[in-house]
């Protein structure tokens, strides 16, 4: 997304929970951003500009972007409860940012969810491992067309597109 257009969909609103959200987490900012970077660039190696469309490229990148965020924060602050605040506050807040329709955003909130959860259940392996694991879980991500089918996947991926 180009930087102006980003500035312009960031109200003054969402600005302000994104600063007070920084301001209650210090520690947390930098290996985020870090975790961002890292997820872009795994992404692009593997799946090239898929993973910008809603397919399942970009269920797993939004999934590997959370669990990076939580795997990198745990690091400087090893209390789960925190970082999974934490985690799902910061990509929650990029979903307000950005300008999709509400299935894409429901989508990436729950592939979020994904990367969470697999976090958790994984937090001792080394990133390599859960990368391998990302990609099965996408080769078996599962399309919805609808709001209401979202629950039915529980811990799957899913996208909305066919690539």
């Amino acid at each position: 997304m180009n930087i102006k257009v980003l500035v312009k969909l960031v109200t003054s609103k969402h600005m302000g929970k994104l600063l007070r959200l920084c301001l209650q987490h210090p520690l947390f900012v930098g290996p985020s951003f870090m975790a961002t970077k890292k997820c872009v660039k795994i992404s692009n190696k593997l799946y090239g500009n898929l993973h910008h469309k809603n397919g399942p490229e970009n269920a797993f990148r939004h999934a590997l972007w959370n669990y990076l965020i939580a795997k990198k924060c745990y690091r400087w602050r090893p209390k789960t409860e925190k970082i999974l605040f934490w985690t799902a506050a910061i990509t929650h807040l990029h979903e307000l940012f950005s300008p999709n329709s509400e299935l894409a955003k429901a989508m990436d909130l729950h592939n979020n969810k994904v990367g969470r959860e697999l976090f958790l259940a994984n937090m001792d392996k080394e990133i390599a491992e859960v990368v391998l694991l990302l990609e099965e879980m996408t080769l078996a991500s599962q399309k919805v067309t609808e709001l209401g089918e979202i629950r039915q996947y529980g811990t799957k991926l899913i996208h909305i597109v066919e690539v």
